[in-house]
């Protein structure tokens, strides 16, 4: 077994058990056991680091284990979005947008507010106003593949949204 698979199936075995109800009562008691022992070790500097110590290295390693389930969530979802993209009368171009810096997403979603906002004025339903891609799922599929190879070596630079009205 790789140790990727393994960090991988650890990470997700510690995230489970962190959002857990009775990891928070138990470390809720580890406190309480922490503080109730004050008064026994006097307050001392080597009773407050054992609290210290312990929380910083819990948070410093859960850090980078809860990170790692939320990249294989956050690559899952949007593997499982782009599919929905491919076979659905929705635009393809949004497809890989998640790799594009915060500046070219930010022009993405300037164009679909402008977009929403000329589709509501014109009293328009949104998915009256979808471009429908034209062709079958399969045509659509292999399509988006090509740009989705085309945005790896160059992104593309086109509008995302249709905003003239489609044929009745």
């Amino acid at each position: 077994m790789k140790l990727v698979q393994i960090f991988g199936r650890a990470a997700d075995r510690v995230a489970k058990a962190a959002g857990h109800p009775a990891t928070f009562m138990a470390c809720c008691a580890v406190v309480l056991i922490w503080a109730a022992s004050g008064p026994f070790f006097g307050f001392s500097d080597t009773w407050q680091l054992i609290i210290n110590t312990s929380t910083t290295i819990v948070t410093f390693l859960m850090v980078f284990l809860i990170q790692n389930t939320q990249n294989r969530d956050t690559a899952a979802l949007q593997a499982k979005l782009d599919e929905l993209l491919l076979t659905s009368a929705a635009q393809d171009s949004f497809i890989g947008i998640e790799h594009l810096s915060e500046e070219e997403v930010q022009k993405f979603r300037d164009e679909c507010a402008a977009a929403a906002e000329k589709v509501m004025k014109a009293g328009e339903r949104p998915a009256e106003n979808r471009d429908s891609g034209g062709g079958n799922g399969k045509k659509r599929a292999k399509a988006a593949s090509r740009r989705l190879s085309a945005k790896a070596t160059g992104l593309r630079k086109k509008s995302p949204v249709a905003v003239d009205k489609a044929p009745a």
